[in-house]
């Protein structure tokens, strides 16, 4: 195999393999099933370190070109072809400003955690994905406790263990092309705490927030605590609606603009380069900053377009990230990248809420990172979603009636789904839970409580609950529409 380097080039070696060897897989030249060369073989031939080689493998192995095989070297896998269905969700273009808040997040979040309780319940509210691929932990969590045995008994930073910040911020610049340092970086317990520091950071109760309608219903029961007045502008099959941003923009002077511009919750919408680059625009134009709330970013099946804080230049993008949907919830590891002069202030807040995060939990995400466990598991997560998204899509085609419409995401966990305006969908979700089928009905995601009628399916389910699932849901919106 013949790989030319630039070994002057600004461009890692280990990636210069990766790409070549990339471009070979998805170019037909090396096919499914054949085996790449061995780690000190192509070493020797491209005269470089082995851990060079080690590298470039790992990276193309958390891409899904190739996986390895105990004792038998590299292989390329089979390319998946993504599914060419498209999305036909149709939603109303109208502004909410609620004047009263609706159903609650609490409640739904608690009917999910009561769910796992009974192994019976199919569970399509949940946020999370399934276990699987963790058979390492144990020996993972032993390492990592032996590393931190020394600083149990004293406090950390409060923005986080040095060598895990500089882990986030290679992947962040490796994955999403976002050029950070660990000095930008504070680690938080999940993403929910990070929302709410940023939250609490940018608002005061009375100031006006821009969201999008819908939206992720856990950061509208914050706002709704701290007294925010809050502008839903509608989601179109692109993103939320720039014509309308604009007009509130300028009209309220919002304080700040949140956003989950990858793998949106609850539509699964991922918004174009195009989009993003308005929407900094937009938020540069009227000096208002943005908060990007990418939880579910790991999880895309293909490459998004860089996130709106690559495109920043007057450090008015926070971003935020979590190991939760993509690792294991329970750790509850998340992250927000913070430039300029927010940063302190940040970490400020973040002492008062709760001195660090564990540094247990901390010691294991970055074992997981530092041995390569956490892209493979990536990898192999990407994979078993992708399979139960296809086949929940396809059900859908099956057994839903036409007049239902639904988004098809590029990743994530989320399937949103639109029915007729005259559903009744507290008798849909009551008949489904009579069945022990759980739903994310609409109404908590929209910033009023109110919204078109909808519902949010998680397809992370096993295939046979969802196939379940999924008739049994058929049948009931038959008989009610």
């Amino acid at each position: 195999m013949r790989i030319p380097l630039n070994r002057s080039a600004q461009e890692p070696i280990y990636l210069q393999i990766r790409d070549r060897i990339s471009h070979l897989i998805t170019s037909g030249s090396l096919q499914a099933g054949e085996q790449l060369p061995s780690i000190r073989a192509l070493a020797e031939s491209v005269q470089v370190n082995k851990l060079t080689v080690i590298e470039a493998y790992s990276v193309l192995e958390a891409d899904g070109l190739v996986s390895a095989r105990q004792g038998a070297g590299y292989f390329v896998t089979n390319i998946v072809n993504f599914s060419e269905r498209s999305s036909t969700l149709e939603p109303e273009q109208e502004v909410v400003i609620p004047s009263k808040w609706g159903e609650s997040f609490i409640d739904q979040y608690m009917s999910s955690i009561q769910a796992q309780l009974d192994p019976d319940v199919i569970d399509f509210t949940s946020g999370f994905p399934r276990p699987s691929g963790l058979e390492d932990l144990a020996r993972i969590a032993r390492r990592a406790m032996s590393q931190v045995a020394d600083v149990l008994f004293s406090y950390e930073a409060p923005q986080g263990q040095v060598t895990l910040r500089k882990q986030l911020a290679q992947m962040l610049a490796w994955k999403l092309g976002l050029e950070v340092s660990a000095d930008n970086l504070i680690i938080t317990n999940g993403s929910k705490q990070a929302l709410s520091l940023a939250f609490q950071y940018y608002l005061q109760a009375g100031d006006w927030v821009i969201v999008e309608s819908p939206t992720y219903h856990g950061a509208i029961a914050i706002l709704e605590k701290m007294g925010i007045k809050v502008i839903g502008i509608p989601m179109q099959k692109d993103g939320m609606n720039l014509e309308l941003l604009n007009q509130y923009l300028r009209s309220h002077q919002p304080k700040l603009i949140y956003t989950v511009s990858t793998l949106h919750n609850p539509t699964g919408i991922t918004t174009s380069q195009a989009h993003r680059r308005e929407l900094m625009s937009l938020s540069e134009k009227y000096n208002c900053p943005i908060l990007e709330d990418n939880a579910y970013e790991g999880l895309s099946f293909e490459p998004a377009p860089p996130p709106l804080k690559v495109l920043d230049r007057s450090d008015l993008v926070t971003y935020i990230g979590t190991f939760s949907k993509t690792l294991m919830p329970g750790l509850r590891i998340g992250y927000m990248v913070s430039t300029g002069k927010h940063y302190q202030s940040l970490v400020e807040m973040k002492l008062l809420h709760d001195l660090h995060v564990s540094t247990v939990t901390q010691a294991i995400t970055s074992e997981y990172i530092a041995s390569g466990h956490y892209r493979r598991h990536l990898n192999h997560l990407r994979s078993i979603n992708h399979q139960r998204h296809d086949l929940m899509l396809q059900l859908m085609e099956q057994h839903f009636p036409t007049s239902i419409r639904w988004t098809v995401p590029n990743g994530g966990l989320f399937i949103w789904v639109q029915l007729p305006n005259h559903t009744p969908m507290q008798s849909v979700g009551q008949q489904a839970a009579a069945q022990k089928i759980l739903i994310g009905r609409g109404k908590p995601f929209f910033p009023d409580g109110q919204g078109y009628p909808a519902f949010r399916l998680n397809f992370s389910q096993s295939l046979e609950n969802i196939e379940r699932g999924i008739v049994i849901l058929g049948d009931i919106l038959k008989q009610n529409l």
